[in-house]
Formats: structure tokens, sequence, C-alpha cells
């Protein structure tokens, strides 16, 4: 498969540009088992890549021409000078491959042009990543064709500002690392603050098990400013509890923490975060033990804590979780930034089918638009391909 798709992006690429790329690049979309809303509080978060990619196929250019464009979007080239990328231009789909050439440059790192042909696979809008992983495909490659010598990490921060400032989303560093960080086969859990990382073992269908991910097909758009309220919401909890961040606050203090919180929605997304923060603790600790069907349970509380202190769910995100659970899922969550996307559900293998089906019926019931279900398959992170 990855064969036939390089192949067809470097085709592709040579009847756009009339040449062929000098390499092609793949970064993974994400799911994220436990841990929302955690990573701008400076917390703990645990993703795993996704098998869909987006696909970069791209040539080094030194005269300071940036053309960009994408099989997925209608429209032609776009083109762009490297030296007068600014934040806050706008451009759509593009706005995201260009953000990391301006960050990277900005950070002082020569990158004098590309000519670059993408193509994902990752579903837009589901709370996949799919941007994240546009910005970290383009890094990759730039790292690659003009000697960067950047750690993964590093592409990852560079992605992460280009999305926050040249873009105007203000994401945490979950997805960029995710997409850029993750092994096959693994979870990895990620602490935010100084991005130390574990890959977790995670090969679920050597126990019998199966994580679905249903896509309710809500499009949710982050940069609206709901996403931006909560995040406000969650640095003043931290302001008035006198913490760096909300990371700070422990689980035993929390009771004492909300006291001294007059806001009632602070004091929710307060809640959220310091609970969410312990069930990724909850969830590595049941993983070390070899308990993977215990961590069900944790995925549905931290359902109902985004549902009812962050307030991200929607009512299709809801049906998900509460049809996979009454037709017999381990557990099941809402993953990503919530107003729809997507959600998780793990389930035994044997039931995987029959539960898939009873959340396509009662899509259909309530009169809902029917649902993609897909095996979320723990994959690699961004590597070279060609």
């Amino acid at each position: 498969m990855s064969e036939r798709r390089v192949a067809e992006v470097t085709a592709a690429f040579r009847e756009l540009y009339g040449s062929g790329p000098d390499g092609v690049w793949a970064a993974p979309g994400r799911v994220n088992l436990i841990g929302e809303h955690t990573d701008y509080n400076d917390g703990f978060v645990m993703p795993l890549a996704l098998p869909h990619t987006a696909l970069a196929a791209v040539a080094r250019r030194d005269d300071g021409i940036l053309r960009l464009h994408s099989g997925d979007v209608e429209g032609g080239v776009v083109e762009l000078r490297a030296e007068r990328l600014e934040p806050g231009g706008g451009g759509g789909w593009a706005a995201y491959p260009a953000g990391v050439v301006w960050a990277l440059r900005d950070a002082g790192h020569t990158v004098t042009g590309a000519d670059v042909h993408i193509r994902s696979t990752v579903p837009t809008g589901a709370g996949l990543s799919s941007s994240a992983a546009l910005e970290v495909v383009t890094a990759l490659a730039c790292n690659d064709l003009f000697g960067l010598d950047l750690r993964p990490w590093q592409l990852a921060r560079l992605s992460q500002r280009a999305e926050n400032v040249f873009v105007g989303v203000p994401c945490g560093i979950m997805d960029q690392t995710a997409a850029a960080c993750c092994t096959a086969g693994h979870a990895l859990h990620l602490d935010t603050r100084d991005l130390a990382q574990r890959q977790v073992p995670f090969d679920l269908a050597a126990e019998g098990l199966r994580l679905l991910v249903v896509d309710t097909r809500v499009k949710h758009e982050l940069g609206e400013g709901a996403y931006a309220r909560r995040r406000a919401g969650c640095e003043e909890g931290a302001r008035a509890l006198g913490v760096q961040a909300l990371r700070d606050v422990a689980l035993e203090q929390l009771d004492e923490a909300l006291a001294a919180l007059e806001d009632p929605a602070v004091r929710r997304y307060v809640r959220h975060v310091v609970t969410e923060n312990a069930r990724v603790e909850q969830v590595i600790g049941l993983l070390d033990r070899g308990e993977t069907r215990a961590i069900g349970p944790v995925l549905t509380a931290g359902h109902a804590s985004l549902r009812d202190d962050f307030e991200v769910s929607c009512a299709e995100l809801d049906l998900v979780v509460e049809s996979a659970n009454a037709s017999g899922a381990l557990g099941a969550r809402m993953t990503g930034g919530g107003f729809g996307g997507s959600a998780i559900v793990l389930v035994e293998e044997a039931r995987a089918e029959g539960v898939a089906k009873s959340v396509t019926e009662a899509f259909a019931e309530a009169g809902h638009r029917a649902p993609r279900v897909f095996t979320a398959v723990p994959s690699a992170g961004a590597r070279r391909l060609a």
C-alpha cells in the first residue's frame, strides 16, 4: 500500500512541477488513548499513531520560492516567497506547511524554498490531527533536505509553533509529538512539560482486543474560540491557585483547590485536568501490570469528565459512548479537542463487529449521518519513505 501511494504522489509531483521530487516523507494522524486537554496544562497524555498518513513529495529549491499543492483540496499550486511569510496571512490548508517553513526560518534555520505535493489519508475534521500530520511531514522533509539535524521532538516543537503563531490555533504539543515520535505497536506516554517520553507496548490484537475509532463526521473548528476559552480558563485557574500550570495540582489537593476558585466554569476545567492527569497515570499502571481490559472504565470516566466538566462533547460523541458500552464494549470516550470529531471504543475482538453495528444503528435511529468506524492500529511516526 505504501509503495503504491509513494508511486502516486511521485507521479503527481512530476506532473505538477515537471521533474521528480528529492524524496517522499510520511507523518501519521493520531488517536489519544487518554489525557485530553492536559497537554497545554503541562500534563500527561498517551497518544498512538494511526496507519493513516500525510505523504509529501518534496524537492528542495534555493531561490526562495515555496510552491505548495494538495491532491485533497480543490485548487492549484499555492506559490509563496519564503522570506515574506508572516503569521496571520490566512491561506487555508497551505498555512500549515507554510507555517512550518516560517517557524524553521524564524528559529534561524536555513530553508530556501521547496516544491511540495501532499496527499493525506488522515480524515479531516475528525479530531485525528490531520493538521499536525501536514506540519510534521513538512518539517521532516525540510530537516532532511536542508541538513538541519533536528531531533523529532524539536520538529514537533517547531510544528506546534507554526500552528500556534502562524495559523493561530492555540493547540498543545501532543499532536505534533505523536506524529513525530510514536513507534509501531506502542502508545506514547508523554510528559508535556519536559517532553520526556516512554514507549508503552500496546499490542491489543495479541490480547484479543480491538480499539475502534468512530468518526462521527461532525466537523469542528478549534480556531473558533471555544478551545481558546477553555485554555484561558485553565490558565486563569493556575494563576488563582499560584501554580505554574494545573499539572502542579495533585489529586489529593483537588478539593482544597476547588474551594479556592470562585468562577464555576474555571472550577470545572480545573477538576477535569487534575482528574484526567490521574487517569493517565492509572492507565499506565494497569498496562504495566498487564491489565489492559481494566482500562475500559477509565476511558469511560474520562469521557464523563470531558462531557460534564470540560463541556467539549456533543450529542453524537455521547451517543457513541452510550451505545458502545450498552452493547458490550469495555469502555469508550471521545478523543481529540471535542465539539465533534471521533470517539474510541475498547472492545473484545469477538464483539467488535457487533458493537460497531450497534453504534451505527443508534446513529440511524437518532437521524445522524452514518459514522465511519475503523480499527486503530498503533503505527510508526514520521519517516522518510523514498
